[in-house]
C-alpha cells in the first residue's frame, strides 16, 4: 500500500468521527484533518499546509505536538479556545510509512461543563435553601429543651416558629422533586380543551384569602367562551404560581389582571400586578431555579424560588413558553404562551 492510498484511508477514517482531529507532519504543519475540524479551527480557509501555531494558538497544544514528534510521547491537556469552547485533547504519535506525523483527537467538553456548573450550584441552593428554616427549627427546639417549654408566654409561639419554617422545608422539597421529575422528562401532559374564565375564577376563589389580606383586587378579562389547549392539572399548576407571586409582590391595594389574547396561532395568558415592577437585569434571569430578585422577602413570604422555572418547564412541555415584561413603578406581566386550539 503507498502513501496515497495511506492516506485515503486515514482522511475516510477522520471523516467518520465527530470529534475534531488535525494531523501534522514533522514541520509542524497540517497534512490531515476533518471536517468537524475545519469549520470549528479554520472555517474561512482550508488547514492544508497552514503551522498549528497559525489555526490554534495554545502553548500547550504546540508543547503537545513537539513531545509527539521529537519524543514520540503522548500528552492530554485541556484547552479553551477564544468563543468560550472547552475541549480535552489527546496527542500522540502517528506513522504512516515512513512518515513521522502526530494526531490530536479533541473532545468538546463545553456543555458537560456548562450542566457541571450547573449541578454545582443548584446543590449549593438547595443546601442554603434547607439550611435557613433547618437553623431556626434546630434553634426554637434547643430553647424548648433548655426550659422553654415551660414558659406558657412563649411556648406557642416557638412551635408555630417550627411548624412554619418545618413547612417551608416540605414545600420546597416537593418543588424540587416537581422539578427534578419534569426535567427527566417523566412528566407527561394531556391537553384537551380547556375552558380558561372558569379555571381562573376557582383560582381566584381559592387565593381569594390571601389577596383579601393585602386589599389586592383580583380581576380577570377572558370571555367565557375562550377555551385553550392545554393539560388542565398542569394548567391550573401554572396560573396559581404566577397569581400567587402577583399578589405577594403587588403594592398592598393593587390589582392583580388575568387575561386572553389569540394571535396567531398561539393562546397567550397575561398576569398582571400593578407592583412596583422588576429591573431588567433581573428579567433575563427570573425563570432560573432558586433566583430571585428580593431574596429576603421571597423568603418572608414563603417562596422557595423555584416556581416560576416549574412554570417555564411546564410551558414548554406544551410546547409553548413562559415570559415576562415588566415596567419600573408599573408593574410586571407574565406570559404562558400555548398553541392555539385549532377551531
Amino acid at each position: 500500500m503507498d502513501e496515497k492510498e495511506r492516506r485515503d484511508i486515514l482522511a475516510a477514517l477522520l471523516d467518520t468521527t465527530r470529534e475534531c482531529v488535525l494531523v501534522t507532519d514533522e514541520g509542524y504543519r497540517i497534512s490531515g484533518w476533518n471536517e468537524a475540524a475545519r469549520r470549528t479551527f479554520s472555517p474561512n480557509i482550508s488547514p492544508e499546509g497552514r503551522r498549528i501555531s497559525e489555526v490554534l494558538r495554545e502553548l500547550d497544544l504546540h508543547e503537545a505536538f513537539r513531545k509527539a514528534l521529537d519524543d514520540g510521547l503522548e500528552s492530554d491537556i485541556r484547552l479553551e479556545i477564544g468563543t468560550g469552547r472547552k475541549f480535552d485533547v489527546h496527542v500522540s504519535p502517528l506513522r504512516l510509512g515512513e512518515t513521522r506525523e502526530a494526531i490530536a483527537f479533541f473532545y468538546e467538553t463545553t456543555r458537560l461543563d456548562r450542566l457541571e456548573v450547573v449541578r454545582q450550584e443548584f446543590l449549593s441552593n438547595i443546601s442554603h435553601e434547607l439550611r435557613t428554616p433547618l437553623t431556626s427549627i434546630l434553634a426554637f427546639v434547643e430553647t424548648l429543651e433548655d426550659g422553654g417549654v415551660d414558659d406558657e408566654e412563649n411556648k406557642r409561639r416557638f412551635l408555630s416558629v417550627i411548624r412554619r419554617n418545618a413547612e417551608r422545608m416540605n414545600t420546597l422539597i416537593a418543588d424540587i422533586l416537581e422539578l427534578s421529575q419534569i426535567e427527566a422528562g417523566k412528566v407527561a401532559v394531556e391537553p384537551k380543551a380547556v375552558g380558561l374564565s372558569g379555571l381562573v375564577n376557582e383560582i381566584f376563589t381559592d387565593l381569594g384569602s390571601k389577596a383579601r389580606s393585602r386589599e389586592i383586587k383580583l380581576a380577570s378579562t377572558i370571555d367565557p367562551e375562550v377555551r385553550v389547549f392545554a393539560d388542565s392539572q398542569r394548567l391550573e399548576q401554572m396560573l396559581v404560581n404566577l397569581i400567587d407571586n402577583a399578589i405577594k409582590f403587588d403594592r398592598v391595594g393593587g390589582t392583580v389582571t388575568v387575561s386572553h389574547e389569540r394571535r396567531d396561532d398561539l393562546d397567550l395568558i397575561s398576569v398582571s400586578d400593578t407592583g412596583e415592577g422588576i429591573l431588567p437585569e433581573h428579567l433575563v434571569r427570573i425563570f432560573e431555579r432558586f433566583y430571585r430578585v428580593d431574596r429576603a422577602r421571597s423568603r418572608e413570604m414563603g417562596g422557595t424560588g423555584l416556581g416560576l422555572s416549574i412554570v417555564k418547564h411546564l410551558a414548554r412541555l406544551h410546547h409553548g413558553d413562559a415570559s415576562v415584561e415588566s415596567v419600573l413603578g408599573r408593574g410586571s406581566t407574565f406570559r404562558i404562551e400555548l398553541p392555539a386550539l385549532e377551531k
